[in-house]
Formats: C-alpha cells, structure tokens, sequence
C-alpha cells in the first residue's frame, strides 16, 4: 500500500473541514505525523483515508482523451512549421 502523506490543509480539504478539526481527527486516529523540510507538519493517512484520496482522484473530470488530441494536433502543427519546403517523404516521387 502506498504512503499518502498531507498537511494538515490537504487533510481539511480532502476531509471536508477545517486545518485544525483536521489535526484534532488526525491526532485522534493517531496518525503518523512528521515534520517536512519545508516547515510544515504531514500526516500519513490511514487505509481509510488513503481509499477516500483515492476516490477523489477517481471522481475528478480529467478530459484525457482531449488533451492528447490538443497535444496531437500541436505536434502536427509544429511538424509541419519546422518541415523544410519542398521535403518528400522517402521513396516518394
């Protein structure tokens, strides 16, 4: 399983409260807490937790299949801008 590891913010926003009631919960469950090398203190979130994250990403609307056509067609755009004039595809006549 992996490791999920958030601020108490990140903790708020998934959990639906306030950066401190998130702290109290992750005190309350005894998570594993840590401070980061940036300052702030992370919490490791539990199997439950880790399965609520999970979820939330599942539920996000990403247009995958867009974005690689808009990155396609960009490509083909830039191709065709970098393509010397009058260059033949090999063995074309």
């Amino acid at each position: 399983m992996p490791q999920i590891w958030m601020t108490y913010d990140e903790l708020a926003t998934l959990s639906g409260c306030t950066p401190a009631e998130a702290r109290m919960r992750a005190m309350h469950l005894s998570l594993d807490r840590r401070k980061s090398r940036d300052g702030a203190t992370r919490v490791k979130l539990d199997l439950a937790l880790t399965a609520m994250f999970f979820a939330s990403i599942r539920e996000a609307d990403f247009d995958l299949d867009g974005a690689i056509e808009a990155l396609q067609s960009t490509h083909r755009q830039m191709a065709e801008l970098l393509a010397p004039t009058g260059f033949r595809a090999r063995g074309a006549a």
